[in-house]
């Protein structure tokens, strides 16, 4: 396999797959939902509006080590 830094090493693959399918937890979606339709309805408070702007950054690396992980799977698959 490559010397690629988007590589998650060092994890097995049922690893992999477990990160790859994670999720936000449920409390911090729901909490991600509430503050959403607030924001869309302009009732957002400016300590709710940090918040919902750490949520979606939290949403953002998920979303990148899910797609690290999937890239890691599909290129040890490719190597094997």
């Amino acid at each position: 396999m490559s010397d690629d830094s988007e590589l998650l090493v060092g994890l097995t693959d049922a690893e992999l797959d477990a990160l790859a399918d994670s999720m936000l937890a449920p409390s911090a979606q729901a909490r991600l939902d509430e503050l959403l339709k607030r924001n869309a309805d302009g009732r957002l408070a400016q300590h709710e509006q940090i918040e919902l702007d750490q949520l979606v950054a939290r949403v953002d690396q998920l979303t990148i080590l899910k797609t690290r992980a999937r890239y890691t799977l599909r290129q040890q698959a490719e190597a094997a």
